[in-house]
This record gives structure tokens, C-alpha cells and sequence, in this order.
């Protein structure tokens, strides 16, 4: 069996349980407003501590606010070893309305911000969540670097980006992580996670659980599931885990049984076998789809 490594150790210093947990959906339809049941987001948030997981992700514009908040009113003071990244420089002004806005003095602000909700003095990983076209990406970082200076910022990391981005900020400031989109099904950015496995970054992918076709009842990944006595949904989680020792999942959810399901994936151990056959179906699909558009 393969067995991935477990822990990965974020910036060199900060090491963290490989399978984290995504603070998005701890928020209202459209990822705007509060959640439906907050005592319920609480008991996710506390709960996932309970199970091990040590490495939260959220951003200042879930809610917005709203994640943050939560996970401030949850878990302050954060128990010894628990990892709670953020991000900022994208707006809200409406559900499932989201604006880049790189602007120095905003950034700033959003900073103070995220300490403030999250109840700490110090940001352990914070992430530029877009890069604002309308602002030279050194505009953005410096004042980053300035605020990791002043001991507010322990690493910075960045989000969908490409290679050449992710160079043009490392000549600002140390990047220590990247978050794309990425899972079984979509691997556009398989460049992007060879450039983070050279340089030992943590490859942290968003919407991790997606598989599309590839997760269809008679799919191979159907059948590896049933093989493991699991879902799609934590096989697709456990092939993350066996991808890269630097991949960091953080699946997402609002609700206690959902979140000790994901976390289950861990358990998962897929044969040399059983990971090529999810290669082989993964490459078919996309040829499909490449046919289906050409």
C-alpha cells in the first residue's frame, strides 16, 4: 500500500496534519451572510480540532467576515499548534459576487481586520487571494512584507497563480504556499503544483471533493469507492492526499457528520494499482472533454 507522508511543514516551521479544513462554507447561501445554524459552524469548527485537524483555511471575504468571526468567538485562544491561515484582496458585493482589490491601503486595513475576528496577534499564513490586474502585484506584497515585518504575519502565500506570478512575488516577499483549484477532475494547474513540489511550497487545492464524470455510479471512481467501502467524495479527498506530499486538502463543510466523513479520508490507503487506474480514467475524461469542445 501507499501510504502518504502525514504531516507537511508549512513556511519549514509550522508543521500541520496534511488533511486541513476550509471555513467557507460556514457562511449563508452564496457564501454571504450568516451561516443557518452558527451553533452548528461552532461545534464543526471545535469538533475538527477534536478529530486532529490542526490547519484551518478561511478569508476576510467569507461572509464576509462571517468565517473569520466564527472561527475567532470558536477557538480563541487557538490551542498550542493549531495553524490558521486567511486571505485577502477580493471584495464582496452580493452573494457569489467577488471583486479583486489589490490596493495597498486595503490590504492593509483587511489585515488588522482578520486579527481582530480571529481573536490573534499574528496571522499564521496569510494569502494574497487574487491578484488585482489594476495593481502592480509589488504594490500589493509590499505592504505585506511591511506588516510581516512588524511581527503581524508569520509566512504569505498566494492564490490562483501561475508559475511566472508565483516568481514575480518571490522577488517581494517569501511564498510559502499556493491555493489553486484543483482535484481528480481538473488539473489545469498541474504546472503549478510541480513549481511548489521543486520549491517545497504547500499546495493547498480549493473545491478538492470535485470530480465530475469521473464520479459517475460505474466510474472507476465509483468502483475503487465501493472497493474501500467509501464515497467518491473521500476517495477523491485520499487521492489528493497520495498526489504530492506537499498537497494540503481542505474539503469544507457546515455540518459535524459531513466533517468527520471527509476527515475519514485520511484512513484511505490506495494501491500503486488503484492510483495509476484513477490516472488512466482521469486522462480519458479529459480527452473527452477536449473533444467535446474542439
Amino acid at each position: 500500500m501507499n501510504r502518504p507522508a502525514k504531516t507537511f511543514k508549512i513556511g519549514g516551521d509550522l508543521e500541520v496534519n496534511r488533511l486541513g479544513f476550509g471555513a467557507m462554507r460556514l457562511t449563508g447561501n452564496g457564501i454571504w451572510g450568516e451561516p443557518k445554524d452558527v451553533d452548528e459552524a461552532k461545534r464543526v469548527l471545535k469538533r475538527a480540532i477534536e478529530l486532529g485537524v490542526n490547519f484551518i483555511d478561511t478569508a476576510d471575504s467569507y461572509g464576509p467576515a462571517v468565517s473569520e468571526r466564527l472561527i475567532g468567538e470558536a477557538l480563541a485562544p487557538f490551542p498550542k499548534g493549531l495553524v490558521v491561515a486567511t486571505k485577502g484582496g477580493l471584495t464582496r458585493q452580493g452573494p457569489n459576487q467577488w471583486l479583486p482589490v489589490g490596493r495597498p491601503e486595503y490590504l492593509a486595513q483587511q489585515v488588522e481586520m482578520s486579527l481582530r475576528f480571529l481573536k490573534t496577534e499574528v496571522i499564521d499564513l496569510w494569502q494574497l487571494h487574487r491578484i488585482d490586474p489594476k495593481i502592480p502585484v509589488e504594490e500589493s506584497l509590499g505592504v505585506i512584507a511591511k506588516l510581516q515585518q512588524e511581527g503581524k504575519i508569520r509566512h504569505v502565500g498566494l492564490s490562483e497563480v501561475k508559475p511566472a506570478e508565483i516568481e514575480r512575488a518571490r522577488k517581494v516577499i517569501k511564498i510559502v504556499s499556493v491555493q489553486n483549484l484543483y482535484n481528480v477532475g481538473d488539473r489545469q494547474h498541474e504546472d503549478v503544483l510541480e513549481y511548489c513540489e521543486k520549491g517545497e511550497l504547500g499546495f493547498i487545492p480549493w473545491f478538492p471533493v470535485a470530480a465530475g464524470k469521473l464520479a459517475q455510479p460505474g466510474g472507476k471512481l465509483d468502483t475503487i469507492a465501493k472497493h474501500h467501502g467509501v464515497t467518491v467524495a473521500q476517495l477523491s479527498i485520499a487521492w489528493l492526499l497520495h498526489r504530492s506530499p506537499v498537497v494540503l486538502p481542505i474539503p469544507g463543510t457546515s455540518l459535524t457528520a459531513h466533517l468527520e466523513e471527509n476527515l475519514k479520508a485520511a484512513e484511505i490507503h490506495l494501491s500503486d494499482t488503484e492510483l495509476s487506474e484513477i490516472e488512466s480514467a482521469a486522462r480519458s475524461g479529459r480527452a473527452s472533454s477536449r473533444l467535446l469542445v474542439s
